[in-house]
Protein backbone atom coordinates (compact mmCIF):
# COMPACT_ATOMS: atom_id res chain seq x y z
CA UNK A 1 0.00 0.00 0.00
CA UNK A 2 1.18 3.51 -0.78
CA UNK A 3 -0.30 6.99 -0.62
CA UNK A 4 -2.53 8.07 -3.51
CA UNK A 5 -2.69 11.66 -4.75
CA UNK A 6 -6.31 12.11 -5.77
CA UNK A 7 -6.77 14.12 -8.95
CA UNK A 8 -9.79 15.95 -10.29
CA UNK A 9 -12.90 13.84 -10.47
CA UNK A 10 -14.45 13.15 -13.90
CA UNK A 11 -16.97 15.76 -14.96
CA UNK A 12 -19.56 13.06 -15.53
CA UNK A 13 -19.43 12.16 -11.83
CA UNK A 14 -19.86 15.79 -10.79
CA UNK A 15 -22.84 16.16 -13.10
CA UNK A 16 -24.42 12.89 -12.06
CA UNK A 17 -24.21 13.75 -8.38
CA UNK A 18 -26.33 16.85 -9.01
CA UNK A 19 -29.18 14.94 -10.66
CA UNK A 20 -32.28 13.76 -8.75
CA UNK A 21 -32.09 10.24 -7.25
CA UNK A 22 -28.43 9.90 -8.20
CA UNK A 23 -26.64 6.88 -6.78
CA UNK A 24 -23.68 4.70 -7.75
CA UNK A 25 -25.79 2.09 -9.51
CA UNK A 26 -27.40 4.56 -11.93
CA UNK A 27 -24.10 6.29 -12.72
CA UNK A 28 -23.49 5.19 -16.31
CA UNK A 29 -20.00 6.58 -16.97
CA UNK A 30 -18.02 4.05 -14.95
CA UNK A 31 -15.55 3.49 -17.82
CA UNK A 32 -14.42 7.10 -17.48
CA UNK A 33 -14.22 6.72 -13.71
CA UNK A 34 -12.02 3.63 -14.08
CA UNK A 35 -9.65 5.54 -16.34
CA UNK A 36 -9.34 8.40 -13.84
CA UNK A 37 -8.68 6.04 -10.93
CA UNK A 38 -6.09 3.96 -12.76
CA UNK A 39 -4.38 7.10 -14.06
CA UNK A 40 -4.02 8.74 -10.65
CA UNK A 41 -2.86 5.45 -9.10
CA UNK A 42 -0.41 5.08 -11.99
CA UNK A 43 -1.53 1.60 -12.92
CA UNK A 44 -1.39 -0.21 -9.58
CA UNK A 45 -3.99 -1.50 -7.14
CA UNK A 46 -4.81 0.78 -4.23
CA UNK A 47 -4.13 -2.01 -1.73
CA UNK A 48 -1.79 -4.76 -2.96
CA UNK A 49 0.04 -2.70 -5.62
CA UNK A 50 -0.37 -5.26 -8.39
CA UNK A 51 -0.93 -4.08 -11.97
CA UNK A 52 -4.43 -2.93 -12.92
CA UNK A 53 -5.92 -1.73 -16.19
CA UNK A 54 -9.03 0.41 -16.70
CA UNK A 55 -11.34 -2.39 -17.81
CA UNK A 56 -14.19 -4.23 -16.10
CA UNK A 57 -12.27 -7.51 -16.39
CA UNK A 58 -9.07 -6.17 -14.87
CA UNK A 59 -10.13 -3.96 -11.95
CA UNK A 60 -12.87 -3.03 -9.53
CA UNK A 61 -14.07 0.38 -8.38
CA UNK A 62 -13.58 0.20 -4.64
CA UNK A 63 -15.56 2.17 -2.07
CA UNK A 64 -13.20 2.64 0.87
CA UNK A 65 -16.25 3.32 3.03
CA UNK A 66 -18.65 0.66 1.83
CA UNK A 67 -21.82 1.58 0.00
CA UNK A 68 -23.85 -0.49 2.44
CA UNK A 69 -22.66 1.37 5.50
CA UNK A 70 -22.06 4.85 4.05
CA UNK A 71 -24.69 5.59 1.41
CA UNK A 72 -23.94 9.33 1.43
CA UNK A 73 -20.36 8.62 0.28
CA UNK A 74 -21.15 6.31 -2.65
CA UNK A 75 -20.50 9.13 -5.16
CA UNK A 76 -17.78 10.90 -3.16
CA UNK A 77 -14.66 10.80 -5.34
CA UNK A 78 -12.35 10.82 -2.31
CA UNK A 79 -14.01 7.55 -1.28
CA UNK A 80 -13.43 5.84 -4.66
CA UNK A 81 -10.30 3.83 -5.44
CA UNK A 82 -9.10 1.44 -8.12
CA UNK A 83 -8.55 -2.11 -6.90
CA UNK A 84 -7.49 -5.37 -8.53
CA UNK A 85 -10.00 -8.20 -8.96
CA UNK A 86 -8.58 -9.74 -5.80
CA UNK A 87 -8.50 -13.37 -7.00
CA UNK A 88 -12.30 -13.29 -6.90
CA UNK A 89 -12.83 -16.66 -8.61
CA UNK A 90 -10.75 -18.46 -5.97
CA UNK A 91 -11.73 -19.71 -2.49
CA UNK A 92 -12.19 -16.90 0.02
CA UNK A 93 -8.95 -17.75 1.83
CA UNK A 94 -7.07 -16.99 -1.43
CA UNK A 95 -8.83 -13.67 -2.10
CA UNK A 96 -7.56 -10.21 -1.22
CA UNK A 97 -8.14 -6.46 -1.47
CA UNK A 98 -11.69 -5.26 -2.19
CA UNK A 99 -12.93 -8.76 -3.02
CA UNK A 100 -11.94 -9.98 0.45
CA UNK A 101 -12.88 -6.73 2.19
CA UNK A 102 -16.50 -6.55 1.09
CA UNK A 103 -18.39 -4.29 3.50
CA UNK A 104 -15.85 -4.57 6.33
CA UNK A 105 -14.37 -1.40 7.86
CA UNK A 106 -10.82 -0.30 7.04
CA UNK A 107 -9.45 2.45 9.26
CA UNK A 108 -6.89 3.88 6.82
CA UNK A 109 -7.57 5.27 3.35
CA UNK A 110 -4.45 5.35 1.13
CA UNK A 111 -5.94 8.43 -0.61
CA UNK A 112 -6.15 10.40 2.65
CA UNK A 113 -2.77 12.01 3.44
CA UNK A 114 -3.81 12.38 7.07
CA UNK A 115 -3.86 8.58 7.39
CA UNK A 116 -0.10 8.32 6.63
CA UNK A 117 -0.25 4.79 5.28
CA UNK A 118 3.34 4.85 4.00
CA UNK A 119 4.63 5.78 7.46
CA UNK A 120 2.83 2.83 9.01
CA UNK A 121 3.57 0.07 6.49
CA UNK A 122 6.53 -2.31 6.71
CA UNK A 123 7.67 -4.79 4.06
CA UNK A 124 9.67 -7.73 5.38
CA UNK A 125 12.37 -9.63 3.51
CA UNK A 126 10.17 -12.72 3.58
CA UNK A 127 7.52 -10.91 1.52
CA UNK A 128 5.07 -10.21 4.31
CA UNK A 129 3.48 -6.82 4.94
CA UNK A 130 2.84 -5.47 8.44
CA UNK A 131 2.18 -2.22 10.27
CA UNK A 132 3.60 -0.50 13.33
CA UNK A 133 -0.01 0.31 14.31
CA UNK A 134 -1.54 -2.79 15.94
CA UNK A 135 -5.09 -2.09 14.77
CA UNK A 136 -4.05 -1.42 11.19
CA UNK A 137 -1.73 -4.41 11.26
CA UNK A 138 -4.69 -6.61 12.10
CA UNK A 139 -6.75 -5.07 9.28
CA UNK A 140 -4.06 -5.81 6.69
CA UNK A 141 -4.87 -9.47 7.31
CA UNK A 142 -8.47 -9.60 8.55
CA UNK A 143 -9.89 -6.96 6.17
CA UNK A 144 -7.60 -7.05 3.10
CA UNK A 145 -5.81 -10.42 3.41
CA UNK A 146 -2.61 -8.85 2.07
CA UNK A 147 -0.46 -11.70 3.39
CA UNK A 148 -2.18 -14.29 1.21
CA UNK A 149 0.46 -16.63 -0.22
CA UNK A 150 0.52 -15.40 -3.83
CA UNK A 151 1.04 -11.76 -2.75
CA UNK A 152 3.77 -12.71 -0.28
CA UNK A 153 5.53 -14.64 -3.05
CA UNK A 154 5.19 -11.76 -5.53
CA UNK A 155 6.63 -9.22 -3.11
CA UNK A 156 9.48 -11.54 -2.18
CA UNK A 157 10.28 -12.20 -5.85
CA UNK A 158 10.40 -8.48 -6.69
CA UNK A 159 12.78 -7.75 -3.82
CA UNK A 160 14.95 -10.80 -4.55
CA UNK A 161 15.34 -9.82 -8.22
CA UNK A 162 16.22 -6.25 -7.27
CA UNK A 163 18.86 -7.30 -4.72
CA UNK A 164 20.37 -9.87 -7.06
CA UNK A 165 20.76 -7.24 -9.77
CA UNK A 166 22.56 -4.96 -7.34
CA UNK A 167 24.88 -7.71 -6.10
CA UNK A 168 26.40 -7.96 -9.57
CA UNK A 169 27.92 -4.51 -9.03
CA UNK A 170 31.06 -4.19 -6.94
CA UNK A 171 30.48 -0.89 -5.15
CA UNK A 172 27.38 1.27 -5.31
CA UNK A 173 27.66 5.01 -4.53
CA UNK A 174 24.95 6.73 -2.51
CA UNK A 175 23.87 8.72 -5.58
CA UNK A 176 22.92 5.44 -7.29
CA UNK A 177 20.80 4.36 -4.31
CA UNK A 178 19.06 7.75 -4.37
CA UNK A 179 18.42 7.53 -8.10
CA UNK A 180 16.96 4.05 -7.72
CA UNK A 181 14.68 5.34 -4.98
CA UNK A 182 13.38 8.15 -7.17
CA UNK A 183 12.76 5.75 -10.05
CA UNK A 184 10.91 3.14 -7.97
CA UNK A 185 8.92 5.84 -6.20
CA UNK A 186 7.82 7.33 -9.51
CA UNK A 187 9.59 10.66 -9.03
CA UNK A 188 11.69 10.44 -12.19
CA UNK A 189 8.75 10.33 -14.60
CA UNK A 190 4.96 10.34 -14.76
CA UNK A 191 4.88 6.85 -16.24
CA UNK A 192 3.14 3.87 -14.65
CA UNK A 193 4.58 2.65 -11.39
CA UNK A 194 6.08 -0.81 -11.29
CA UNK A 195 3.97 -3.45 -9.54
CA UNK A 196 4.87 -3.80 -5.84
CA UNK A 197 7.08 -0.72 -6.14
CA UNK A 198 6.64 0.18 -2.46
CA UNK A 199 8.51 -2.96 -1.43
CA UNK A 200 11.66 -1.62 -3.10
CA UNK A 201 11.00 1.96 -1.92
CA UNK A 202 10.77 0.74 1.67
CA UNK A 203 13.97 -1.31 1.32
CA UNK A 204 15.90 1.58 -0.30
CA UNK A 205 14.81 4.07 2.34
CA UNK A 206 16.05 1.72 5.04
CA UNK A 207 19.35 1.32 3.17
CA UNK A 208 19.82 5.08 2.87
CA UNK A 209 19.16 5.63 6.60
CA UNK A 210 22.14 3.49 7.57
Amino acid sequence: MRGIDKGKEPLSLTQHRSTPYADYENYLEKDMLRECLVDEQRGICCYCLSRIRATVDDMKIEHWHSQAGHTTEQLDYSNLLGACRGNESQPRSDQCCDTYKGDKHLSRNPANPMHRVEDLIRFELNGRISSSDPGFDSELNSVLNLNVAFLVNNRKAVLKAFIQALQKREEIPRATWERQLREWNGESSAAELRPFCSVIVYWLRKRLRR
